[in-house]
């Protein structure tokens, strides 16, 4: 837009733009606004707009279990280090067979935060979706179950998209035993080789506006139905746009023209699949 492009005209390509995904937003669509914390902090009570939904879109009824995990967790931001960046450069790495033989790991890695999702794996696929992590998000059904397949460092990031989802959180959280029938729809990581102060809850806010505001999903009472919850891709991008001053996307998207394309990057299932 002109009005964007005169506002950051000085500054130079590959140069950090404060505040341009906001604006942008704010250009297509003028509702946005940016204050949203990336994680459900000791004051989560207070927030209105997640206080009367019910997972995923909100908070009602998780009280206790939330207060329980971040009286362990003790931590609600980033790293002290990516907290005092004056301008943050976000990218979020979908899981897409677009990204296989691409070799864009290198600028992958060279953002400040790197948003992974579910168990998409880094190890032996550097070349093409880089090595670092910065967090994790996922929900139990999605975690990784081999712990040898954790990074090393990143902060482990729960979307909570029902009430169960909470609990399981407080049990890996607390290293207490994992029940398998705890109304999960496959089984669930049992472990995760965090730290409680490498934990954090994704605010639910972020579910709720995907859904409802920007991809216009049937918004069903406030409540979780068919055909009303993002992908678990579009809610991250929607966290990044409160939260990172620039935001970039890579592995979303499918090539439908390509039915011998991977359909993910680290997998052989071919694109054809989904028309199966």
């Amino acid at each position: 837009p002109p009005e964007l492009a005169s506002k950051y005209a000085n500054i130079s390509e590959g140069v950090c733009k404060p505040g341009y995904a906001s604006a942008l937003m704010t250009v297509i669509f003028p509702k946005f606004s940016k204050p949203a914390p990336m994680f459900l902090d000791d004051s989560f009570r207070k927030w209105a707009r997640i206080r009367d939904f019910v997972p995923p879109f909100g908070i009602k009824g998780q009280d206790n279990l939330i207060k329980a995990i971040l009286s362990a967790t003790k931590d609600y931001r980033l790293t002290p280090a990516l907290d005092s960046l004056s301008c943050r450069r976000c990218i979020i790495v979908g899981n897409g067979g677009v990204l296989a033989n691409k070799s864009l790991g290198l600028k992958i890695d060279d953002y400040d935060v790197v948003v992974r999702l579910n168990s998409a794996p880094v190890k032996g696929f550097e070349k093409d979706v880089g090595g670092k992590t910065t967090l994790r998000i996922t929900y139990p059904e999605g975690a990784i179950q081999k712990m040898e397949q954790y990074e090393k460092d990143s902060l482990f990031v729960l979307a909570g998209f029902k009430w169960q989802d909470f609990k399981w959180l407080k049990y890996i959280v607390y290293k207490e035993k994992v029940s398998a029938s705890d109304g999960f729809w496959k089984s669930v990581a049992t472990r995760v080789p965090r730290e409680p102060h490498e934990i954090r809850i994704l605010n639910p806010y972020f579910i709720q506006e995907a859904a409802f505001s920007f991809i216009g999903l049937p918004f069903n009472n406030g409540l979780m139905g068919r055909g009303n919850i993002p992908t678990l891709g579009s809610v991250a991008i929607t966290m990044a746009l409160h939260n990172c001053d620039e935001v970039a996307v890579a592995g979303f998207g499918y090539d439908m023209s390509s039915p011998n394309a991977p359909l993910h990057y680290y997998e052989n299932i071919k694109m054809s699949a989904i028309k199966e």
